[in-house]
């Protein structure tokens, strides 16, 4: 991302954003409500709705700057939203066959692809003809949510707060399915998160702290993470920025 800077509803809410990312690399956005972190994952997902007035995204030396959300798909591009939608009269088992690059309604071995994709997420084979999302706790939701990731088979995989609405049991397994398949499949990720409680199972190499729409301050995550928790955003942000 270089020099990013992002409208939605003619209000300027990213500001000169310039963030790399290495292949395999796995960072972590981190700062208060409406800092600017969901601005950025969808920006670079490419919701239509988040006009990008200046800089550019690169990836993999290709310019997506402007390219719509399929394309960035093929490119190898996926992201877990916060709040996955339901939709009835959608099976879980044909989503992620789908996102998979399987027709569930023309291959007639696809339920072992999508057996196989639900165990890395420790969901019962019997989500597979349930309705998407219908009836989910909140662990459920996500961890289909990241199902449907793990089937697309991603280069980059962009969580934005993974880690909401679920309970310490899910957390666990976030954690560590996204923690596996990163180490199996050298996947960059951008973890997007208030807290410290996902980052504790899959390390970053570094946080980016957001305020006010920019990157303000980033750090080694051993570094960083004890100060965010005994200052918080605000007091580390003045602390840092006071001392030049």
């Amino acid at each position: 991302m270089q020099d990013l800077h992002v409208s939605v509803e003619g209000r300027e809410v990213l500001k000169g954003i310039n963030l790399k990312l290495n292949k395999g690399e796995v960072i972590a956005i981190m700062g208060h409500n409406a800092s600017g972190k969901t601005t950025l994952a969808n920006t670079l997902i490419g919701l239509p709705q988040y006009i990008i007035n200046k800089g550019k995204i690169l990836f993999e030396g290709i310019d997506i700057t402007y390219k719509p959300i399929h394309e960035r798909v093929k490119v190898g591009i996926a992201m877990a939203f916060q709040t996955p939608p339901s939709i009835r009269g959608l099976k879980l088992g044909d989503m992620i066959a789908l996102a998979g690059g399987i027709n569930p309604w023309k291959s007639k071995d696809y339920r072992e692809f999508v057996i196989n994709i639900l165990k890395k997420v420790d969901l019962d084979p019997s989500y597979i003809d349930r309705d998407l999302n219908v009836g989910f706790s909140g662990g459920e939701r996500k961890r289909s949510e990241l199902a449907q990731i793990f089937a697309m088979k991603p280069k980059l995989m962009i969580l934005d707060e993974i880690d909401s609405g679920v309970d310490i049991d899910s957390l666990k397994i976030l954690g560590n399915s996204i923690k596996e398949y990163i180490e199996n499949n050298n996947c960059s990720s951008i973890i997007i998160t208030h807290h410290r409680y996902i980052l504790q199972y899959i390390k970053p190499e570094r946080i980016y702290i957001m305020s006010n729409g920019k990157i303000v301050l980033s750090g080694k995550f051993e570094e960083l993470i004890s100060k965010i928790e005994t200052l918080g955003y605000e007091k580390l942000i003045e602390e840092v920025l006071g001392n030049g």
